[in-house]
């Protein structure tokens, strides 16, 4: 069973460098601090037909684009730790969804100062419930895909930005 990992400012998370590959260990206080390079989990829930997918608000308590939207469960790759392995960790920390095979679909590099980061994505299909990590999520629900494309495409929609752009990479890749 994948135990829950805090948030804690102690908490050792994968250090990269830009190019994608692991340079070592530092606290998350510290890559946060300085804007250094890590990794982290996407992971798009769709439903088992394939036609909507799984949308959650974050909350305010967030370090990174807190109360904004997202379409991708996920979230910082620990020291010692690969991204399937994160992948998995945060989709039942986060939504409580244990068990469905993860798909691999992209990596991509985001540069946002102070956010530095390698995405690694990947895709599950789930119709069974959702449970929300309170600290992490306020509130979430089902979105048609053609919903989330407009809110992909509209700049002013509340999604985060890694969100909107993986959404839109993996629209991409699918025309």
């Amino acid at each position: 069973m994948l135990e829950p990992m805090g948030t804690s400012a102690d908490e050792l998370v994968a250090h990269y460098d830009a190019a994608g590959a692991v340079v070592g260990r530092v606290r998350r206080a510290d890559m946060r601090k300085h804007g250094l390079w890590h990794a982290a989990t996407l992971v798009l829930v769709r439903s088992g037909d394939g036609s909507r997918v799984y949308v959650h608000r974050r909350s305010p308590g967030k370090d990174v684009f807190p109360g904004l939207y997202d379409c991708w469960a996920g979230g910082v790759v620990a020291a010692d730790e690969t991204p399937e392995q994160g992948a998995e960790r945060e989709l039942a920390e986060e939504l409580g969804v244990r068990g469905p095979a993860l798909e691999p679909l992209f990596t991509f590099a985001f540069d946002q100062p102070p956010l530095r980061c390698h995405y690694f994505a990947y895709e599950v299909r789930w119709d069974g419930a959702v449970v929300h990590q309170a600290e992490e999520i306020v509130s979430g629900g089902w979105m048609p895909l053609d919903e989330l494309r407009e809110w992909a495409d509209d700049p002013a929609s509340p999604l985060v930005p890694y969100g909107r752009r993986a959404i839109q990479e993996w629209s991409h890749r699918r025309e």
